[in-house]
């Protein structure tokens, strides 16, 4: 967990307790089960944010790997093909040297 993500989520549930805070005394009512309840409120949410974030950065770091094993076998495929045309082409070229001899002889 970064130091960032902990710092915003502080700043979540201070700045909600001071909303609540001084929306309650606007209203006239000084219940303290109000104040808990929007902190936990908040402290809730800021950690699901922050479980979400987790989330994303673990499975991007799973597509990345995905990615880079997925282009090492493409490029060892690319090159067996590669290798099995040469064979091939050099089969073919010797077919055609063997049949143009037989032509002109």
């Amino acid at each position: 967990m970064d130091a960032k993500n902990m710092i915003y989520s502080a700043m979540m549930v201070v700045s909600a307790l001071v909303l609540t805070v001084e929306w309650l005394r606007w209203l006239e009512n000084d219940n303290p089960v109000i104040y808990v309840s929007a902190m936990v409120l908040v402290g809730s949410l800021a950690a699901m944010i922050i479980n979400i974030d987790a989330r994303i950065a673990e499975i991007n770091s799973k597509i990345d790997a995905k990615e880079q094993s997925l282009r090492i076998n493409i490029q060892g495929v690319e090159e067996n093909m590669e290798r099995r045309l040469d064979v091939m082409a050099s089969e073919n070229r010797a077919s055609m040297q063997e049949l143009t001899g037989r032509l002109y002889r």
